[in-house]
């Protein structure tokens, strides 16, 4: 990556911005100019911006240009940051699935799950019932107890045996790769996973969902068809075995006397993607080389349907992303022409980025802290604009992060005009956006947005149902606070503030939680790696440190974030635990108490 030096970048912004232009705008002017935004960003040409389209390069195309037209000059490469990221999970054409000399069809008998391992398998399946290893004080189901499954097929039913309640004990236990990642636990060679009738009357299977990373054994979602066929000399249905777990609430698992044998073989594409990155040089000598980052993500949904985030999955169309977040976005530009009028007021520089990759795990943001286009040491703060069009007299603005620097506080009382709009502060620096990014390298944040609404991640996210004039009330207050960042004497010092762990989907208790931040973007093969460290936690406090990368979990094996979650499900409060983490090339063992 080439990236231009500094005083090059003076010299190309103030010939720049000479010719931008200096009149005064009125409110109305600059909720028309966003609106012009967010309408173009959120419209059908765009279909959706999904990461790696042809509306996602669109978009970001449009923000440099426009970038470009205030004056702003390019961090590098012409004002982009490109990088590559996963497009889909597809077969590959290996799959085989074989019962006494018949081979199945891939997608109708059986295929593959997107976090099988490529790998052949020989050997007797067994049934394993749901699939489930439970010891809890009011939930015990264990259905390897009495069967030995190392080195055999473990056949298991998909779901639980409460799947029409939504909320349900069960339910913790009850997701596909989990039950695979038991069974793997437990010696097996490969899984298959069949839908009872209750839980699928259609026995459909679903599209292979990107996202989720290798078990380490194959894994096959099979047909009523395929699993009766495997059950027939013992004269069984699934769909009767399925209804006799539900109605006895109890292990029945047993072997078949069958073999099979199988190959999966699945395929990873990527495509490829660019954050945008530009900068107003700051004007002060010494404080021209440190940063403010303002920051605001432009992909979204795409079309959506199966495994995109859509709130509605089975609708395929146009998920405008409207507040989510060309809202964001158009606020972003909106801020950056405003401070283009006076770069000599503004000492430290203003680096605008607009990410890509936000709705598939903050890709691009993490991808930018991990290959910086400036030494993030140099970085005074970092504002995050996500969803910050739909203010209404009854909503709040909604400003997080505001633990991570003692300044925050205060600076947000002197920028933010209560009269006119309500206010709901949070300490916490990690939360579901791009300044979590930042903020697990120890970078002070605010991540700013006007809430969540009905038409989050549905097709329904329209231009028209923005607030404009709303978005210019919340611009007007990051602007105040955004100039105080760039012309404070001394630089921010951060503070940790949080993170706070999402609980399991299920519980009806807090979830054991070790106080890490995980790395969510996967930047680490084989194992996890702990961006953050919360003091007075159990990681904490057992000896784990920064940039630990977690191995093993009493003994076994974290390779991703999805095993570093299932085993942490397992776990008790209370409990004391061995944890295997790589530190600089080393093996430590700490002891931890939950």
């Amino acid at each position: 990556m080439k990236i231009i030096g500094l005083t090059g970048l003076i010299f190309i912004a103030t010939l720049s911005l000479s010719f931008a232009k200096n009149k005064v705008r009125s409110p109305e002017d600059k909720a028309a100019e966003m609106k012009k935004h967010v309408s173009y960003l959120a419209s059908d040409e765009l279909k959706g911006r999904l990461t790696g389209t042809e509306g996602d390069s669109l978009a970001a195309t449009y923000i440099r240009n426009q970038l470009t037209g205030y004056g702003l000059v390019p961090l590098s490469d012409k004002g982009f940051q490109r990088f590559r990221v996963t497009d889909k999970i597809i077969n590959g054409p290996a799959n085989s699935l074989l019962l006494n000399g018949t081979s199945f069809k891939i997608d109708i008998d059986f295929g593959p799950f997107a976090f099988s391992q490529n790998n052949t398998f020989t050997g007797e399946v067994l049934f394993a019932g749901y699939g489930f290893e439970i010891n809890e004080d009011s939930l015990k189901w264990n259905d390897y107890a009495g069967i030995d499954v190392k080195g055999k097929v473990v056949m298991i039913l998909r779901a639980d045996p409460e799947i029409e309640k939504n909320s349900s004990p069960f339910i913790r236990y009850s997701r596909d790769r989990d039950k695979v990642l038991q069974a793997k636990d437990m010696g097996a060679l490969a899984v298959l996973l069949v839908s009872g009738k209750v839980f699928d009357p259609e026995d459909k299977f679903e599209p292979l969902a990107k996202g989720d990373q290798s078990v380490g054994i194959p894994a096959f979602r099979i047909s009523r068809k395929v699993a009766n066929l495997i059950l027939e000399p013992k004269n069984l249905l699934i769909e009767d075995l399925e209804k006799k777990l539900n109605e006895q609430r109890k292990a029945g698992s047993f072997t078949t006397g069958v073999n099979v044998s199988g190959q999966s073989d699945v395929k990873q594409t990527t495509v490829a993607t660019r954050n945008v990155v530009m900068v107003i040089p700051g004007s002060d000598k010494v404080l021209k080389n440190q940063y403010v980052v303002i920051g605001a993500h432009f992909d979204h949904l795409g079309m959506g349907g199966l495994g995109s985030g859509s709130r509605v999955p089975d609708t395929i169309a146009v998920h405008h992303g409207a507040d989510d977040n060309a809202s964001g976005v158009g606020m972003m530009l909106e801020l950056a022409e405003e401070l283009a009028k006076s770069p000599d007021k503004h000492k430290r520089s203003v680096a605008f980025i607009s990410f890509s990759g936000e709705e598939e795990g903050l890709l691009g943001s993490k991808y930018f802290v991990d290959n910086p286009a400036f030494n993030l040491n140099q970085l005074n703060a970092m504002v995050n604009l996500d969803m910050v069009g739909r203010l209404t007299d009854s909503t709040k603005v909604q400003i997080g992060g505001v633990g991570t620097a003692d300044q925050f506080r205060q600076m947000i009382r002197t920028s933010f005009d209560t009269t006119a709009m309500k206010l709901s502060l949070t300490e916490e620096g990690y939360g579901p956006s791009d300044h979590a990014s930042f903020y697990g390298k120890n970078i002070p944040v605010l991540f700013v947005t006007s809430g969540a609404h009905l038409d989050y991640h549905t097709p329904a996210d329209t231009w028209d149902k923005i607030n404009y004039a709303g978005m210019e009330k919340i611009s007007e207050s990051a602007f105040r606070i955004i100039s105080d960042l760039a012309n404070m004497d001394t630089k921010l010092i951060f503070k940790e503030a949080g993170p706070q762990m999402v609980v399991s989907r299920g519980t009806r208790k807090k979830g054991v939680t070790l106080g890490i931040m995980p790395d969510f973007a996967g930047n680490v093969k084989n194992g996890l790696r702990a961006d953050l460290v919360t003091p007075g936690r159990p990681a904490a406090l057992g000896g784990m440190k920064k940039g630990d990368i977690i191995i093993s979990i009493n003994g076994k094996p974290v390779g991703n974030i999805q095993d570093y979650m299932f085993r942490l499900n397992q776990l008790k409060h209370g409990e004391t635990i061995s944890v295997e983490v790589m530190r600089d090339s080393k093996k430590e063992v700490l002891i931890i108490q939950l």
